[in-house]
């Protein structure tokens, strides 16, 4: 069904303020402004929220499709405006990144930001999905394939006693096993396997040529490159409990991975983004991990609105 008129403008305002506040060159007025606004109409939340899902999809759009525009004379800001209106409003019409978001929307399981979900499978192996994910299943004689279109997956394979091996499928690769537990996540431009049982198998595209993991180990990949397989960390897989769990790690990738399990933005001051920090922190309830930040690093947690956080010196 097609928007109405109304929500067709609520669409237009949240898109651009989607775009003002995404460039980093907003005022604290203009983030007051933006939370009225939000707050005024629940057609406007509505419209945040549509905008929110698209713009998570912003990145996956080819680098080809947008110089073209940048070259012809609008600012990134005007580009991004423009898709996000287009795209919340069903109108995409990039094919691949129309189906690709499309087939997210549409798949079996999903998650949204910050929820978790166990799968039980018909031969007997167990999924977690963690925060923003999408997945598609398909077992049948031959096969048994999951689809990991975005976000990220606990996988606990039981033996098939047919033979068939189960793959995960992801945007870069795949990812075999007759049996074990493994995690497979799906970033901007790679894919990540952690290894916490048995092995694992590990080919890209067009290769018959496969990287075999084993247990403790992992390894990223694109379409077109495998890396270097490196022991995986202590705390890989610690989110399936609900914990975060950080061992001398710079606040700023602690903050972008918390971000993942919260809407509206997390931002850190870049002068802190090196600081190490070690600890655990629940996922259920992020606001408590930056409450922990506040008080055992010293650190002031700015809350220019419910959507809007930014972590500084006290």
């Amino acid at each position: 069904m097609s928007p109405s008129a109304n929500e067709r403008e609520a669409i237009r305002a949240a898109a651009q303020w989607y775009a003002r506040l995404a460039s980093g060159q907003d005022t604290e007025r203009e983030q007051r402004a933006w939370q009225c606004w939000h707050d005024a109409d629940p057609l406007h939340r509505q419209a945040w929220q549509r905008v929110e899902s698209v713009s998570s999809q912003f990145a996956r759009v080819p680098g080809q499709l947008v110089v073209p525009v940048l070259r012809g004379g609008q600012s990134r800001r005007q580009v991004l405006r423009s898709v996000l209106l287009l795209g919340a409003a069903g109108g995409f019409a990039v094919a691949g990144w129309r189906s690709d978001m499309g087939g997210q929307l549409l798949a079996d399981y999903r998650t949204g930001v910050g929820e978790q979900r166990d799968v039980q499978l018909a031969d007997g192996s167990v999924l977690k999905l963690n925060t923003a994910t999408a997945l598609d299943v398909d077992f049948n004689a031959q096969q048994r394939k999951l689809t990991l279109r975005s976000g990220e997956v606990l996988v606990n394979v039981s033996p098939d006693p047919l033979g068939r091996p189960l793959w995960v499928q992801t945007p870069h690769g795949r990812v075999l096993a007759s049996e074990g537990r493994f995690t497979v996540r799906t970033l901007e431009s790679l894919s990540r396997v952690a290894v916490l049982r048995n092995r694992v198998a590990v080919q890209l595209p067009h290769d018959l040529r496969a990287q075999t993991l084993e247990a403790g180990q992992q390894i990223d990949f694109d379409s077109a490159r495998m890396g270097i397989a490196q022991a995986s960390s202590a705390a890989t897989a610690a989110w399936e409990y609900g914990s975060l769990i950080a061992i001398n790690q710079p606040l700023g990738e602690l903050l972008e991975e918390l971000a993942r399990y919260r809407h509206g933005w997390l931002r850190c001051d870049p002068g802190l983004k090196d600081l190490k920090v070690s600890g655990a922190f629940p996922l259920a309830n992020t606001d408590v991990a930056l409450a922990a930040l506040e008080s055992g690093l010293g650190l002031k947690v700015v809350r220019h609105t419910a959507l809007w956080v930014t972590v500084t010196r006290a």
